[in-house]
């Protein structure tokens, strides 16, 4: 199976990438998870993104917060220099910072270049690009698109367990 590489501008990050990595090893993917930043070391984000295809990646997920460039600000800088390096899909995190609450960083997430895409999650959506990742990953495997349909099977019946519950509190 492919590995997903997750890379976060910086430590503060970590926090939403656990849930990232959680939901990655509850469905059995493989993953490495990195710190690069953008703008402080741009080569180390670059010779990730360019060997990631020899080094076994299918996806990469780029997560940082404040208005700056990994995934393409920072998830949105730190995504745009992944994927400008890479054709592998590349979905970006955009997370809270100390202002606007996570909307610069989404904002400079969802407007990169034509020819250079991010997907994008919501701000601090780190389960959502786990599971994206493994939707990407699961085109090409049966057994993880198996464990997909049965997660979502069991977020289902959690759902519907609350609401009997409900009822039962509300009519009985």
């Amino acid at each position: 199976m492919k590995k997903v590489g997750i890379v976060m501008g910086s430590d503060s990050d970590l926090p939403i990438l656990r849930k990232t990595m959680d939901t990655l090893t509850s469905l059995g993917i493989p993953y490495e998870c990195h710190i690069y930043s953008a703008h402080r070391t741009p080569e180390e984000a670059r010779d990730f993104a360019v060997s990631a295809r020899a080094n076994g990646f299918g996806v990469l997920i780029a997560a940082a917060g404040m208005a700056a460039h990994l995934a393409g600000a920072m998830a949105a800088h730190l995504g745009g220099v992944l994927a400008a390096h890479t054709t592998l899909p590349v979905i970006g995190i955009p997370c809270k910072g100390p202002c606007l609450d996570g909307i610069d960083a989404l904002l400079s997430t969802v407007m990169m270049p034509s020819g250079i895409p991010v997907a994008t999650v919501a701000v601090n959506g780190g389960v959502n690009a786990a599971l994206l990742s493994a939707q990407i990953l699961a085109v090409e495997d049966a057994e993880l698109a198996a464990k997909l349909d049965a997660r979502r099977a069991a977020d289902a019946a959690k759902v519907l367990e609350k609401d009997a519950a409900l009822q039962a509190e509300l009519n009985g």
